[in-house]
């Protein structure tokens, strides 16, 4: 049960030929005339012309591209480059990449992606974090990464039973750093990967050295006393998170409540796997969301990838905060969290650095920040 297998990307060409079939064949949907949609002003999050959700021709465009120009071979040639492997751990498949430096003394490094995303989120990242040397850094500053594919995502998917939440999975990845012999390591994680990084640190406390991540998803608890002499500035970001679960969560409540409602749809249409995954990815490249979308797509697992949204919402969570070092690099078009609430649910928040660039997928659009703000972190746990 512990066996490690080397795993090679390498889709059959019949599935790439029934995906160009139904894309030629796509029935559009219909939508409102452009004036009636939007005024031009963006307003929170939401950019001009998305406040009804993903538009025609935003999909129009890229299902074209998907078509006639978009090459899944390159990218999953791209994947090839790095070592894969699988094993089993608590009953499920887990894919993911294994990248060890030349550094002999480098840090093992856990990152965990999101939703929609996966580990093409990190591919950029491989080099500057294993190689330093070769990207303006200090050799100090060289990792070992392994990027797994969560639970139900892409080739660590589908799930086949219930429960695989943050928790379950933090307690495969704590077992899968066994398996691989490292016995201190740290952990990253952006989106989900957030949620998931401090349980990792909280259920292997003896061998995390510290947890950073993009997101610190703290809200109100409801106590009018945590709004007490809040500044100006903390009541901006409260209305701004506001703004976010008003306009910006719809995928993650119907995931939370149904997510095989969607599910089905999902499953038969890639235009609908595009359309659903552009709601948070469509500020990214336009090969970084085929890429993403095609995975989902050529793996089924729109609806175990949903699930995880499912299974943590009912979760029991733990009332405790996490006591591991923790660093947070919150970029500036990404969901800003307070740090009084941060701090009731994380409890040894040693950095907090707020960048004025960057969003939700800092690793396409802010690397280098993330990547000096990772070294930075470790620097300082290690």
């Amino acid at each position: 049960m512990n066996e490690i297998k080397p795993f090679t990307a390498n889709v059959p060409q019949a599935d790439l030929t029934e995906l160009a079939d139904r894309l030629a064949r796509v029935r559009w949907a219909n939508e409102l005339p452009a004036d009636q949609v939007t005024d031009g002003v963006q307003r929170g999050p939401v950019p001009p012309g998305w406040e009804y959700g993903v538009p025609l021709e935003y999909v129009r465009r890229l299902v074209s591209y998907w078509r006639d120009g978009y090459d899944w071979r390159h990218w999953e040639a791209k994947l090839n480059e790095h070592p894969q492997f699988t094993t089993e751990i608590d009953g499920q498949n887990i894919h993911f990449l294994h990248v060890r430096s030349a550094e002999p003394d480098a840090t093992p490094l856990l990152l965990t992606h999101g939703w929609p995303n996966s580990v093409f989120e990190y591919l950029d990242l491989i080099g500057p974090l294993t190689d330093p040397r070769s990207h303006g850094g200090d050799p100090a500053d060289a990792f070992h990464l392994v990027i797994p594919s969560l639970p139900g995502f892409g080739f660590s998917g589908p799930t086949h039973e219930k429960g695989w939440n943050r928790y379950r999975t933090a307690r495969a990845w704590a077992e899968l750093m066994r398996r691989l012999g490292y016995e201190r390591y740290g952990t990253h994680g952006n989106d989900a990967g957030s949620f998931v990084a401090p349980e990792v640190g909280r259920i292997a406390p003896d061998h995390v050295i510290g947890v950073h991540v993009t997101q610190l998803f703290s809200f109100p608890s409801g106590d009018p006393a945590e709004f007490d002499g809040m500044s100006a500035q903390e009541l901006e970001y409260v209305r701004f998170l506001q703004h976010f679960n008003d306009n910006m969560s719809a995928y993650a409540k119907l995931q939370q409540t149904a997510p095989q409602n969607l599910a089905h749809a999902l499953a038969d249409s890639p235009t609908g796997q595009l359309a659903w995954s552009a709601q948070l990815l469509g500020g990214t490249s336009d090969d970084h969301v085929l890429t993403n979308v095609t995975l989902y797509w050529l793996t089924n697992t729109a609806a175990s990838a949903a699930r995880f949204y499912y299974e943590d919402h009912h979760a029991e969570h733990p009332a405790e905060p996490t006591t591991a070092p923790t660093g947070l690099a919150s970029f500036a078009f990404d969901f800003t969290p307070l740090r009084r609430f941060a701090e009731r649910d994380h409890s040894n928040i040693v950095s907090w650095n707020e960048f004025e660039r960057g969003s939700h997928w800092a690793t396409q659009d802010a690397p280098d920040l993330l990547v000096g703000d990772i070294r930075q972190f470790f620097r300082s746990v290690s």
